[in-house]
């Protein structure tokens, strides 16, 4: 990635500057607005698949083969496999290629977390969505206003993100309920930080490729989406597994 201070507006005249600003805006729209539509995509799959499921003591056959048979193994990792053939994939494909694939993820997202309708209550699930939705605004509109280089921050984040996860694995098999809360607590802190650097980085990849053509900008747009759709995600259930209240 370029460096952050030496990134410029080229001296331009004001019309051409402003035509500068309004592509900017017009990418950054489309980014979170491809961010919105897949978390809407995914909240509808989840709630879809919980309630065709029917729940402990009233499983309906869905629910059986989904939550109860090897089937749920294929759903809790298509998602990732998804996202890593996203990325390898991406430049062969066209942008409604590239589109349609992240709508597609983001359904196979929904199906993963439906059983979260069934482990916690519908209020606590909308209660931290709001609170995730106002934090995420808000680290957002930082990364995307400060003129202060977040990349350093970000690399320490990546590194703690590694850390993060070896820590969830390790306690898949320890099962502690200590490590499991401070693994949420560090896990809210560190994808609120790479919200703030991730938008800052996707404003900064639209200085860089900004005159490179509208594939390239599409493809680009598309990415950012799934960035900032995996740090709203991974905060939210986070924020969720101290926050959310258990169905009894």
């Amino acid at each position: 990635m370029a460096d952050f201070n030496t990134l410029r507006r080229p001296a331009t005249t004001s019309g051409r500057a402003a035509a500068y600003d309004e592509g900017l805006r017009a990418y950054m729209n489309k980014v979170y607005g491809m961010m919105a539509g897949g978390m809407a995509v995914s909240a509808v799959i989840a709630w879809g698949f919980a309630e065709m499921a029917g729940g402990p003591g009233q499983w309906t056959d869905f629910g059986r083969m989904i939550y109860m048979s090897p089937v749920r193994w294929v759903i809790m990792f298509l998602p990732l496999l998804m996202v890593m053939g996203f990325g390898a994939a991406l430049n062969r494909l066209s942008v409604q290629g590239a589109t349609a694939v992240f709508y597609a993820f983001a359904a196979a997202m929904g199906a993963s977390l439906s059983s979260i309708f069934l482990r916690y209550t519908d209020a606590s699930i909308f209660t931290t969505f709001l609170a995730t939705a106002g934090g995420f605004a808000g680290l957002s509109l930082y990364g995307y206003t400060t003129r202060r280089d977040l990349s350093g921050v970000g690399r320490f984040l990546v590194m703690g993100l590694i850390g993060l996860m070896i820590a969830m694995l390790v306690n898949l098999f320890v099962q502690s309920n200590a490590v499991a809360f401070a693994v949420s607590v560090i896990g809210v802190l560190i994808f609120a930080g790479l919200t703030a650097y991730d938008t800052q980085r996707i404003k900064n990849t639209y200085l860089e490729l900004a005159g490179s053509g509208d594939d390239f900008l599409g493809k680009s747009a598309i990415m950012g989406a799934l960035t900032l759709y995996l740090d709203f995600l991974n905060l939210f259930t986070f924020l969720l597994s101290f926050m959310g209240q258990r169905e009894n």
